[in-house]
């Protein structure tokens, strides 16, 4: 089962886009949480998601109720510039769930409520900072995600343990 990646409200177009690329190179499931800042036939939104639209697996929700009610909770993680542990610190499983707020308003209250801290990550940042671009930072932790897998399904998949230079 492959790793899912979820959008709340996203507002604009060319991140979602390049999610939808992301996910189809990774082999993502993709949720979209509504209202949706922009319309799925926007040209932003095709023009940032290349050709892959259709190969990636997108599904739309039409409120976060019924998203949650789709998943796994117990292997959701939220991303939060608030969580106690970095995306890097948690073993992933095939299937979790990752979770994204919308870019001017992060996540609801009521979502960060329902999950236990444990479940909240954060991407490290500069002490002054408020957050990066929403499809950078999905890129971050899927990645890891799949990395955690050894990049399973991949045409290159991880041979080794990867070598550090010092």
């Amino acid at each position: 089962m492959p790793f899912n990646v979820a959008l709340i409200e996203p507002e604009i177009p060319q991140n979602t886009g390049n999610i939808i690329r992301l996910c189809a190179n990774t082999g993502a499931r993709l949720h979209l949480v509504e209202p949706l800042g922009f319309g799925l036939g926007e040209k932003q939104l095709r023009r940032a998601s290349l050709d892959y639209s259709h190969i990636a697996d997108v599904e739309v929700h039409d409120s976060v109720k019924s998203f949650l009610g789709s998943i796994d909770l117990d292997r959701v993680f939220i991303t939060t510039t608030s969580g106690a542990t970095t995306y890097d610190h948690i073993a992933y499983q095939d299937g979790d769930t990752v979770v994204f707020g919308s870019e001017s308003q992060g996540l609801p209250d009521e979502l960060v409520a329902e999950l236990p801290v444990s479940n909240q990550i954060s991407i490290p940042m500069m002490p002054s900072n408020r957050s990066l671009n929403l499809s950078n930072a999905v890129a971050l932790v899927i990645y890891e995600m799949w990395r955690q897998q050894s990049f399973t399904g991949s045409e290159n998949p991880k041979q080794n343990t990867p070598k550090y230079f010092s």
